[in-house]
């Protein structure tokens, strides 16, 4: 294994709540209240419940999953089970440079496996960050196949790292459940959003699942080859590894701290399409009947999201014309415009129609230094106007915790009661000081809807 690897490996190991500056810890809360919310309400799409469901006859016990009923099964199909619920709703944070969708696969696991080993607050949260960390340079130093979809890559081996810290793995037993981790990755297409096909969740989760079983494995004693990381990114279900980058700044330049709350619940490359429409809308203020069209122009891989029908809420997140008539309809991009609802609604589909898209060759050219688009919207008396922007203005901006938080209360609301969702988030506010998770699950049992 390569001595940069192995040095991550003994930083996950290794690490203390004592080292993580306070700062960082915050974030980490904040984090771990965010892919809450979207696992609850991830919980409520209709694939995720009839899994659910199946799985209830063979369950058994250790931990709790996150649902109405709020069942009690073994740690690693918990883990699954709640992983598959937070990477549904495409609703959980990125980092603002590496594509991996971290916690929506790190923290189910981490959850799972700290409920079964009476796991404190502050271990889980230190687990969440270092496996963080582990992810997100694992990612940047891969370079992924142009078809490869990020989920249950890198970040299911950060899942690992952090189920590995909670099992109180060392250093040594640490590398050998993510060395093994690397022969459990998972390679969705991308071509499975613009078709809507939900397997393309799968990854996420076996990232959670990966977390409790890789370390199980090392402690069984089953081995893995030295290069097993190296070897999967380098030619298996990468294209490319280049670790010479992954220690830079390790210990003082935190990646959770470098991620990016997401409060639109559609697909990142589509966003900055979405940004000048709002800027058009807001030009010229129509009402949807007084829509002639909107012409959009953007960079390859945006263009080709461009499904009229998507077939359900998951294609709805990859379809511009979706997001673009949901905007205009309900001036936001929130969960309740991805539902079956809006995806059946007579009047967004008329308007979909009414969405064209094409790829602008300059555009693409621009990648990956700009994502831009250009919007042009045309009302029916003869009004247009015409807006660009070159990214995702939102990318990288300082997190507004009050939008995060009232991100929080209404996916939670879905299936909490407003006592129980000012509970949850009162005990992961607080979870620095637990013992355990009980704090956790005690609300979720008393205060969940019927």
């Amino acid at each position: 294994m390569a001595e940069q690897i192995e040095k991550l490996v003994r930083f996950v190991a290794e690490t203390r709540w004592e080292d993580i500056p306070r700062a960082v810890q915050q974030h980490a809360r904040l984090v771990l209240l965010d892919t809450f919310g979207v696992m609850l309400a991830g919980a409520e799409q209709s694939d995720v419940r009839r899994m659910q469901q199946g799985q209830k006859a063979s369950a058994g016990t250790g931990a709790t999953v996150y649902t109405r009923g709020w069942p009690t099964t073994d740690p690693g199909r918990a883990a699954l089970l709640n992983a598959l619920a937070a990477r549904s709703l495409e609703l959980g944070e990125v980092h603002v440079e590496v594509s991996s969708q971290g916690a929506v696969q790190i923290v189910p696991g981490a959850l799972a496996v700290a409920e079964a080993g009476r796991r404190s607050g502050r271990e889980l949260l230190t687990a969440l960050v270092v496996g963080y960390d582990f992810a997100i340079r694992v990612g940047a130093a891969t370079t992924r196949r142009p078809l490869a979809h990020p989920t249950g890559q890198a970040a299911l081996l950060g899942a690992i790292a952090a189920g590995a810290r909670l099992r109180g793995l060392n250093a040594a037993d640490t590398s050998t459940a993510v060395r093994i981790g690397a022969n459990l990755m998972v390679t969705g297409s991308y071509t499975n959003v613009v078709a809507g096909a939900t397997a393309l969740n799968v990854g996420g989760g076996m990232s959670g699942l990966a977390a409790t079983l890789a370390p199980d494995l090392a402690i069984a004693g089953f081995t893995a080859q030295q290069d097993a990381i190296e070897q999967s990114m380098e030619s298996v279900v990468g294209d490319g590894f280049d670790p010479s980058g992954l220690l830079d700044e390790l210990g003082t330049r935190w990646e959770i701290q470098r991620n990016f709350f997401r409060l639109r619940a559609c697909c990142n490359p589509i966003c900055p399409a979405l940004d000048a429409l709002e800027d058009a809308l807001a030009a010229l203020r129509p009402k949807p009947d007084e829509i002639e069209r909107i012409d959009v122009a953007t960079y390859r891989f945006a263009a080709g999201m461009r499904n009229q029908d998507p077939p359900s809420y998951f294609g709805a997140k990859y379809s511009l014309p979706h997001a673009a008539a949901a905007l205009v309809i309900n001036g936001h991009l929130r969960y309740e415009s991805f539902t079956e609802a809006m995806v059946h609604d007579p009047v967004v589909a008329a308007l979909r129609h009414r969405v064209h898209m094409t790829e602008d060759p300059e555009m693409s050219a621009a990648l990956p230094r700009l994502k831009p688009a250009r919007v042009t919207l045309t009302l029916k008396d003869g009004r247009h106007t015409t807006h660009t922007s070159e990214d995702d203005r939102r990318m990288g901006q300082p997190c507004n915790e009050a939008e995060i938080r009232e991100k929080f209360r209404a996916l939670a609301g879905l299936v909490l009661t407003p006592q129980g969702v000012a509970s949850v988030e009162a005990a992961i506010d607080d979870c620095e000081h637990w013992t355990g998770v009980d704090p956790l699950i005690e609300p979720l049992r008393r205060y969940g809807l019927p």
